[in-house]
């Protein structure tokens, strides 16, 4: 995803999306005000969630054409991970690659999807950050079974 995003980048499409932060799917949005239950509920699901895979097989836009993303067939491991922290009506796991103007989104979308093929991904931390300015605050590692 790093490598897609930079190819991007080369070609002069900077975007507006945080770009100081790993690449991510995002389970949820809180209060600053909320830091420290947040912190405590990463250690709740992480001490009870398995480490799982995913497969990112999706390249896709919307946000009124202002977003450019790769996203994971949704599973079961994914759903209910995201449940823990809000609900998932009318959520699309997904890694943005752009926000921009949707005229060049269209222009950025040949390059992603030329470039793009399906791979499979592992999901083993929660992180949190705190974001603009962007901070690091936490990650808890999930379970990890052999």
């Amino acid at each position: 995803m790093a490598n897609l995003q930079m190819e991007l980048y080369k070609k002069g499409y900077d975007g507006e999306h945080t770009k100081d932060l790993p690449q991510h799917i995002t389970l949820g949005t809180f209060r600053v005000s909320q830091e420290m239950e947040i912190r405590e509920l990463l250690k709740k699901v992480a001490a009870k969630t398995e480490a799982f895979t995913i497969t990112f097989n999706h390249v896709g836009i919307f946000g009124g054409s202002k977003v450019l993303f790769i996203a994971p067939d949704l599973n079961r491991k994914l759903l209910e991970l995201k449940e823990n922290f809000s609900d998932s009506h009318n959520w699309t796991p997904h890694t943005t690659m752009l926000i921009d103007k949707p005229n060049i989104i269209y222009q950025a979308l040949p390059i992603v999807a030329d470039k793009f093929e399906a791979f499979e991904g592992y999901i083993n931390y929660i992180y949190l950050y705190e974001f603009w300015p962007t901070r690091f605050i936490c990650s808890e590692k999930l379970i990890y079974q052999d």
